[in-house]
């Protein structure tokens, strides 16, 4: 930042010798306009003398004495240069620093060194100094995402759900088609409004799984406000497609199979401990990683399948591992199947294998994947080969 300013200064001292010595750009004479006049005096002179009209020589004598006397351009421009122009540097200096401080970048480096300097057990005081420099610079740049997911995450984690949904409505406003920006939207509405989905955060995070199939939060809520409504049914179906996305043993795989459980009690249905018996018509691949390429022991990988005579994005069975466990042979069946769908009865599938160091599904958040198929769901077990390659781009 030092050095910024320091460069700063120097180009500004730099633009003040052009105000210091304007004269630098100017070499020629100021006189020359006099002497072109005599020149054409004297070539207009001896026309005349040739040509015996006097009388229009004295004319052209009168015009001489009067461009004589009118002062030239060069010498209007060196008296309007008498003003001290010097004046100017500091004027200019002080508008450059002014209009940098508003319109440029200094704000959010100062904001970027606090997040950076939090640690891992910041201050109270910290934090909230750190959100309302935030705040104010959110409404200085209204189109910075950043800023408003930081605001709209401390807002929700303080419990102040109505100023939550408002600056997620301002999110939306700049990226109307952001899935997690519509999830979280709906999901501090629904908290806002008491726990009651009203039909916009519902139309939200609908739209959010209508462009990622696998949003989190949005299944999450979806599920939670269909258990709240009685829709047992409903909740289950969301549930289910969420359980599938947690590491197995997990807290989280643990806490949504509860709920789901008790949906199905309340639905009186029994145990599925007993469902899965029959082998049925499945995938088994082997997921491999290249020689000598090292991944991340949390990094998460998705093993999944999809209809591939199909346009949706919408899996049909899916299975979560750690990279920790690569090399690993899986199969894809009934069993891992999402709700409401059935591999074996799916027809041809793509296999498509995600690895995700944040966790979250999707090609985007991934950085490497792994293809195969189409292939047709049969009872072999024998397993397919899936290499992992890096995602380009």
């Amino acid at each position: 930042m030092i050095l910024f300013l320091l460069a700063c200064a120097g180009l500004v001292l730099l633009s003040g010798l052009f105000f210091l010595f304007p004269g630098w750009a100017m070499k020629r004479p100021l006189d020359d306009g006099a002497q072109a006049n005599i020149d054409w005096y004297r070539l207009r002179q001896a026309e005349l003398a040739e040509a015996g009209e006097t009388d229009l020589e004295t004319d052209t004598q009168l015009r001489l004495l009067e461009d004589q006397h009118a002062p030239s351009p060069q010498l209007l421009q060196a008296e309007r240069t008498a003003f001290p122009v010097w004046v100017l540097l500091p004027v200019v200096g002080l508008a450059a620093a002014v209009l940098y401080y508003q319109l440029g970048a200094v704000t959010d480096v100062t904001i970027s060194r606090q997040l950076g300097a939090l640690g891992d057990d910041p201050a109270e005081v910290e934090i909230t100094d750190l959100m309302l420099a935030i705040e104010s610079r959110a409404s200085q740049r209204p189109d910075n995402l950043h800023y408003l997911a930081l605001l709209g995450r401390y807002q929700m984690g303080q419990g102040e759900f109505a100023l939550a949904a408002e600056t997620y409505d301002r999110l939306l406003r700049v990226g109307p088609e952001d899935p997690q920006a519509l999830a979280y939207a709906a999901q501090a509405r629904f908290l806002a409004d008491d726990r009651s989905l009203s039909p916009l955060a519902q139309a939200r995070a609908e739209q959010a799984l209508a462009i990622n199939p696998q949003q989190r939060t949005a299944l999450g809520l979806l599920g939670m406000s269909a258990f709240e409504r009685g829709q047992y049914r409903a909740a289950i179906a969301y549930w289910e497609r969420l359980v599938v996305m947690e590491a197995p043993g997990s807290e989280g795989e643990q806490m949504i199979s509860g709920v789901i459980a008790e949906a199905r009690q309340r639905l009186g249905e029994p145990a599925p401990q007993a469902e899965v018996a029959a082998v049925t018509p499945g995938v088994t691949v082997r997921v491999a990683v290249p020689e000598g390429v090292v991944l991340a022991a949390t990094d998460t990988v998705f093993v999944l399948a999809r209809a591939a005579a199909s346009d949706s994005r919408m899996p049909i069975a899916v299975q979560r591992l750690l990279a920790s466990q690569l090399p690993a042979t899986l199969r894809l069946d009934d069993s891992s199947s999402m709700a409401g769908q059935t591999l074996s009865d799916a027809g041809e599938v793509m296999v498509l294998v995600q690895v995700s160091p944040g966790g979250a599904p999707g090609e985007e958040n991934a950085t490497w994947l792994g293809t195969l198929g189409p292939i047709q769901p049969s009872l072999s077990e024998e397993p397919l080969m899936i290499t992992l390659e890096p995602r380009q781009g």
